[in-house]
């Protein structure tokens, strides 16, 4: 019996397949620094999978990285996440995970909410986080494969991710 209580999220418009995704500019960490950057800086250089996570260091969002990273998914496609939690929060775990990936900060949850992923965390008012997602993206942002959490915590099918990268 887990410790905690399954939550069922509510409807959501997120992008779907065959959609144009959002562009942002955001700061973006890797474990060296960070700097902004737009999601169409980079798709301009190719595919882009685009992770959506709970705050950094919760254990949703390390097992989803740890999951991406033991497959080895970051190597095969540009691999982006995005959550509330701060560049000095994303780089320590990016040192601490051996992820090689970038991470998007998104404290005040913005891009969530231009792809309708705002999840109130833990009920609390005012207190908002990234609905876990997964976006596959060609170089137009057109959305190749979507994966959108229907209750936290909820993860992908890492198979369905791996065949939607072996299209490219």
């Amino acid at each position: 019996m887990p410790e905690f209580d399954v939550v069922s999220l509510p409807d959501h418009d997120a992008p779907s397949v065959g959609d144009t995704a959002p562009d942002f500019t955001r700061p973006l960490v890797n474990a060296e620094f960070w700097e902004d950057a737009s999601l169409s800086d980079l798709t301009d250089d190719g595919p882009v999978l685009l992770v959506f996570h709970t705050m950094t260091g919760a254990f949703p969002a390390t097992y989803v990285w740890n999951e991406l990273r033991d497959r080895g998914v970051p190597e095969d496609v540009q691999t982006v996440g995005v959550s509330i939690s701060s560049p000095y929060e994303h780089k320590s775990f990016l040192e601490e995970r051996g992820v090689d990936a970038r991470l998007f900060s998104d404290p005040a949850a913005g891009v969530a909410a231009d792809y309708d992923l705002e999840h109130d965390l833990d009920g609390m008012a005012g207190v908002t986080e990234h609905r876990p997602a997964v976006f596959l993206l060609d170089e137009d942002r057109t959305v190749l494969y979507r994966w959108v959490a229907d209750e936290w915590p909820d993860f992908p099918d890492y198979e369905d991710i791996a065949d939607a990268l072996a299209d490219l």
